[in-house]
């Protein structure tokens, strides 16, 4: 019997049944100067247009400062809040649900598998609802590649993302990601490459979610248009003006999401 579904996943999975492509939030915590920084960022992308936001990051957002962060922006938004986390640590009551992720190319099984064994219990516990997610980090990497261990995947081999997102899929994961890490343009990178992205959307069929490196209006279309069910956007709202990037990649987001519907 087939792990039943929870409300957040039938949600995502109704949201783009009817848009087509969806925008996810993720806030950091750490990235931020204050606590309310962080809570106004996420009620102003929420209000633009974002259909998700998640909470976390890779180091260090965990305890007091999870629960304060997640539990104002929860009573200031209407969308759902999905932990984003970074160790069994990041786990917070105050959330709606969490990506119950596999980091399917590390190299220590400690993210394979172990970490969600000794969390499991505790997800369980606060009820919060898990969302099977098979994770795949791409060079350059940033701080989950460091964090994770990871068999970075290179950019020019795209089989190589493929194999990872269809043993993802087989694992029983219902929602893939391809990330390059935070702030990867100061590595002089980029997202993930146009031809990985699509060559990923070709060979599964669960939704597909392609973060980090997506900081413009030119990159948030490319996503789409090389065939992201989701992009999921953090930094670019850390730098300011976060309501009307929102709002731009919103718009975008509905306009390919359309294009993809009549496809």
């Amino acid at each position: 019997m087939a792990m039943k579904i929870g409300k957040v996943e039938s949600y995502i999975n109704d949201m783009l049944s009817s848009k087509g492509a969806l925008l996810f939030s993720l806030i950091d915590p750490l990235d931020y100067k204050t606590e309310k920084d962080a809570v106004e960022t996420a009620k102003s992308v929420a209000k633009a247009g974002a259909d998700i936001v998640l909470i976390g990051g890779s180091i260090g957002a965990q305890g007091e400062l999870l629960d304060n962060v997640t539990a104002e922006i929860k009573e200031s938004i209407d969308v759902p809040i999905i932990l984003f986390p970074g160790n069994i640590a990041t786990i917070t009551k105050y959330a709606d649900a969490i990506y119950f992720m596999s980091l399917l190319n590390a190299r220590n099984p400690y993210w394979i598998t172990q970490a969600q064994t000794l969390s499991a219990p505790l997800i369980k516990q606060l009820n919060i609802e898990p969302l099977p997610v098979g994770y795949i980090v791409v060079n350059p990497g940033g701080t989950v590649g460091w964090v994770g261990d990871v068999n970075i995947v290179p950019r020019e081999k795209p089989k190589i993302a493929v194999a990872l997102a269809l043993a993802g899929e087989y694992l029983g994961n219902r929602f893939i990601i391809t990330d390059v890490g935070s702030n990867p343009k100061l590595l002089n990178s980029d997202h993930v490459p146009n031809e990985m992205i699509r060559a990923v959307k070709e060979s599964i069929n669960v939704p597909y979610i392609v973060a980090g490196g997506i900081t413009n209006i030119k990159e948030v279309k490319e996503v789409y248009s090389s065939g992201a069910d989701i992009a999921q956007i953090g930094t670019a709202f850390e730098l300011g003006k976060a309501y009307k990037k929102a709002s731009l990649f919103a718009k975008i987001a509905k306009e390919e999401g359309l294009k993809k519907l009549k496809k």
